[in-house]
């Protein structure tokens, strides 16, 4: 997946939870859960919805790694294999 697939899986995956969050008005430093008002269970509906969008799990261990959308879509991309060649 390229580091465009992984933004627009991390935007769908947070609307599902959040429907008004729009990234293009936050820091992609900023921190989601506070950004967008995330509970403990909204939290987890995200990360479940990224494992459904991108295939990749994502262990309670590793929830503050991806806690802004720019650790998200670094700590994804990482995970996510190496790019298809043409």
């Amino acid at each position: 997946m390229t580091t465009l697939d992984l933004r627009t899986a991390v935007a769908g995956a947070l609307h599902r939870v959040a429907p008004e969050a729009d990234l293009d008005q936050v820091a992609p430093d900023a921190d989601l859960r506070e950004a967008f008002e995330l509970d403990s269970m909204d939290f987890l509906t995200f990360i479940e919805e990224l494992y459904s969008r991108t295939g990749i799990d994502v262990p309670e261990r590793d929830y503050p790694l991806v806690t802004t959308l720019e650790r998200c879509v670094s700590y994804l991309a990482s995970r996510s294999g190496p790019a298809p060649t043409r």
